[in-house]
């Protein structure tokens, strides 16, 4: 799979930015048919950096609620990928924002 189709965007939220200046974590939202390797492989190719390590977290589809009741519709599933980068990498996502 060619890297710009596992990649699908980054996860722009604090605890992403914290694990980002923290401990050098990256987050995507990555395809769901993804797995490890190609994320890896993705991630070296698009920004040319060094990954040391990938773990991915799978949210599944779930039922629209609203109140305890069921409402209609399904709330969509993702998966995500933490991804470690070696010292004195750094993927600058949002330049001069």
């Amino acid at each position: 799979m060619d890297y710009s189709k596992v990649l699908l965007k980054p996860v722009v939220s604090e605890k992403a930015n914290e694990a980002k200046e923290q401990s050098n974590h990256v987050s995507f939202y990555v395809h769901p048919d993804s797995n490890k390797v190609e994320v890896k492989k993705a991630v070296e190719a698009a920004f040319d950096v060094k990954v040391e390590s990938v773990n991915i977290v799978s949210k599944k589809a779930m039922p629209r609620k609203r109140m305890g009741r069921l409402t209609g519709g399904r709330v969509p599933g993702y998966k995500k990928a933490y991804v470690k980068l070696a010292a004195g990498d750094k993927i600058e996502i949002f330049e001069g924002v």
